[in-house]
């Protein structure tokens, strides 16, 4: 047995030059025209959503803010269109991947494990019977059966339309 699991696409995650600033505020303003390049699959009145590029799973989706927030209070104004892209996400990922089953969930703050701890978001993960949960635990290794190009181009067209 081999310890080497081999996803080369992940390799432009590590090769991109360090950016200042927040992507969760620099993404959704770029044009749309960069949507596909930055992984946004929607646009809302208040949140967007996107797919996570360290994704815990195939199809882990993120839906954040458009406003720079970093806890639930401050989020109260866009928890209702964060809960309703979050039941789109779902039923999205339903079609396309049929998962068994989600986690969603927030990280508020650096000490909760928040990657990017001064914008909150929301994760909406897809989860399969019997799927690699342990690889992380274990191995601290990931197991994903998708790229995310893929991902997104079979993603987009279920938020092209109402929920």
């Amino acid at each position: 047995m081999t310890d080497r699991l081999w996803a080369p696409w992940r390799a432009e995650l590590f090769s991109e030059p360090a950016t200042d600033g927040c992507i969760f505020c620099r993404f959704p303003a770029e044009p749309p025209a960069n949507d596909e390049k930055n992984l946004i699959v929607h646009r809302g009145a208040s949140c967007f959503v996107i797919l996570n590029k360290y994704p815990y799973t195939a199809g882990h989706l993120m839906v954040i803010p458009f406003a720079h927030v970093d806890d639930l209070q401050k989020m109260s104004a866009v928890a209702a269109e964060m809960f309703e892209l979050s039941a789109k996400a779902t039923e999205a990922l339903k079609k396309v991947m049929r998962p068994d089953g989600f986690n969603l969930g927030m990280n508020l703050g650096r000490a909760a494990g928040a990657g990017i701890p001064g914008h909150g978001h929301l994760h909406v993960v897809p989860r399969w019977v019997g799927d690699n949960n342990f690889m992380p635990v274990l191995t601290d290794r990931r197991v994903i059966s998708e790229g995310l190009r893929e991902a997104w181009t079979r993603l987009k067209p279920h938020f092209s339309t109402p929920a």
